[in-house]
């Protein structure tokens, strides 16, 4: 039974999944794939090598935003163009 997901998104979800090379991205699909088929935060967590926590920041990620992609860009750089040149 799903929880959430429309069959629809759930098969999107499947095939993002598939071709994305991230693996942060991958866990944060699978967790959510997983959840939606009433698997406990706890199991997920086990399952995916992964913290409770951070299984139930990544579903309500994607409960509110339909987040997957992590927003972290790295830091600006310190050097001028020519530096980097």
């Amino acid at each position: 039974m799903s929880k959430f997901l429309h069959r629809t998104r759930r098969k999107q979800l499947i095939r993002q999944h598939k071709g994305e090379r991230a693996g942060r991205i991958r866990d944060r699909i699978k967790a959510v794939l997983l959840y939606d088929k009433d698997y406990t935060y706890s199991d997920i967590a086990k399952i995916l090598l992964l913290d409770d926590e951070t299984v139930r920041r990544h579903i309500a990620d994607y409960e509110q935003d339909e987040k997957l992609h992590t927003e972290n860009g790295g830091s600006k750089s310190q050097l001028d163009e020519a530096q980097t040149e």
